[in-house]
């Protein structure tokens, strides 16, 4: 029984895979050179503090700027691939959502002047 429940979440996500592929690999690769390049900032940052070139103090406030600074660059870079990727695979942002929203709006506006004549 557990065996058939696998193999159908398998096989969904066998078909679910094309459409999310380039997202998983996006996101996979963010969280990768944001690890590598977070861990070579607090080497560094151990090294001055241990060479007595800063303060333990100065230390955790670099990187805390750091870490906060690294995570908004990495959401920008983030946000831009996955709308990357969406713009490829052809799917509507909210923007053309809304105006798609609007025309109907407009629509149905004109069609109840229509029925009321």
């Amino acid at each position: 029984m557990a065996k058939k429940k696998e193999e159908a979440a398998n096989e969904a996500e066998k078909k679910a895979s094309p459409v999310f592929a380039p997202l998983r690999k996006v996101v996979l690769a963010s969280i990768g050179a944001v690890a590598v390049a977070q861990e070579e900032a607090e080497d560094l940052i151990n090294k001055l503090v241990e060479r007595g070139e800063i303060a333990r103090e100065e230390g955790r406030s670099l990187m805390d700027d750091m870490v906060a600074k690294r995570r908004e660059k990495t959401q920008a870079q983030f946000d831009a691939r996955v709308e990357a990727a969406l713009d490829k695979m052809n799917v509507p942002t909210k923007a053309d959502l809304k105006a798609v929203e609007k025309k109907l709006d407009e629509l149905n506006s004109k069609l109840d002047k229509l029925v009321k004549s």
